[in-house]
């Protein structure tokens, strides 16, 4: 699904290498989830708090490019460079709920579907760091981390076509 590198950049590796962590049942917290939320300077000890942002911030301070060091997913809409379209790698941030709503989710863009639906790796999907496919109608932005060279290209038509069983991601906290 994911394996075969193709240039990926750091963050991306780096992220994929936590796929599979998942939040503990009952009073005990993964440990790499609360290490996040201290990376990203945010005040929560648990892995109940919906932490996709942590996910996503976490990963970026381990590469040593500053987050938006925010438990907000939409507080990536203004962080890095917009792209105008998707690439892999880019920070993706979605809309929850409503679209003009306070609550969304942020994940990596690793690739498209063969339906064309957005596929993402992203924390707290599902309880855990997965590839889920999204539908692009719920997209806010896709960003670039400020001080790394932006992508050549960007846009549906460039990314990988990467195999998903069809669902939708709709279980995002």
């Amino acid at each position: 699904m994911f394996n075969e590198s193709s240039n990926r950049p750091a963050w991306l590796e780096k992220a994929a290498s936590y796929l599979g962590l998942r939040e503990y049942p009952g009073n005990k917290h993964n440990a790499k989830i609360v290490e996040w939320w201290s990376k990203i300077r945010a005040p929560f000890t648990d892995d109940e708090t919906p932490w996709c942002a942590g996910y996503v911030g976490g990963v970026l301070e381990e590469c040593s490019i500053e987050s938006s060091r925010s438990a907000a997913a939409r507080s990536y809409c203004k962080w890095g460079q917009e792209l105008a379209g998707p690439a892999v790698g880019a920070v993706v941030v979605f809309w929850r709920g409503k679209p003009e709503g306070w609550s969304g989710h942020v994940g990596f863009v690793i690739g498209k579907d063969q339906a064309n639906n957005l596929m993402v790796l992203g924390g707290n999907q599902g309880n855990a760091v997965t590839i889920r496919p999204f539908d692009v109608s719920r997209v806010l932005g896709f960003r670039w981390p400020k001080f790394e060279p932006r992508p050549s290209v960007t846009g549906f038509d460039s990314l990988p076509v990467v195999k998903s069983d069809g669902q939708l991601s709709t279980n995002e906290a």
